[in-house]
């Protein structure tokens, strides 16, 4: 692969970008990040045996409507940005023995990274049908077990992650920029080929060799 530094791979919640980043990151040595490390916005409103779902986290997805979650999270990614910007920055423009990026995160906003002007930085985006998406949130959260006020806010967490996805593919095929789609059973390996596939193609930021 040409020398690219870092690779960012955006896509909403539970699209699979944690998994494929990690085995991106193995292929090259790269160190791999999530933005959710950076500051989390309220996480998944689900419990599971390690993890009992914050007051906050239920009032937050309980309380807002979807408008409202959609504005919330997208400033949440807006006040997140500069600190993105720098860690991209200072792993493609600094060597000093520092190892390559894949950073991973819904906050990988298409707009924002298009205007990216950082050198060896290559971005694409994992998308899937809505039913993949509900499928893994219900199986993630026990739907079916689940309490009717517990079904209620996975409903809203649900309905965010739809219509960010929709907001996102638009952004993404008006800037031109590269998405792959992470459904119809293909596995992290191959997935982590084609994006790698599409890293190596990019001759800029979001821009592929044919210009997509």
């Amino acid at each position: 692969m040409r020398d690219v530094r870092v690779i960012l791979i955006g896509g909403t919640s539970n699209v699979g970008k944690s998994t494929v980043a990690q085995v991106v990151a193995e292929r090259l040595g790269f160190e791999c990040l999530s933005t959710d490390r950076l500051a989390r916005h309220p996480g998944r409103p689900w419990r599971t045996p390690e993890w009992q779902v914050p007051r906050h986290v239920a009032e937050h997805y309980g309380s807002l409507t979807v408008d409202e979650l959609i504005t919330s999270v997208l400033g949440h990614y807006d006040r997140l940005w500069p600190r993105i910007e720098e860690l991209i920055t200072a792993h493609a423009t600094e060597d000093r023995g520092r190892t390559g990026l894949v950073l991973e995160g819904s906050a990988l906003w298409p707009v924002r990274v298009a205007r990216l002007r950082v050198p060896r930085t290559a971005a694409v985006w994992l998308t899937t049908d809505d039913s993949v998406l509900r499928a893994r949130v219900h199986a993630a959260g026990c739907y079916e077990a689940a309490t009717d006020e517990e079904r209620l806010l996975m409903d809203k967490f649900l309905a965010r992650t739809e219509r960010y996805q929709t907001l996102m593919i638009d952004a993404i095929d008006r800037l031109g920029l590269e998405r792959i789609d992470a459904g119809r059973g293909r596995s992290a390996v191959e997935l982590a080929d084609t994006v790698l596939a599409a890293a190596d193609a990019q001759t800029a930021v979001g821009q592929s060799s044919t210009g997509r």
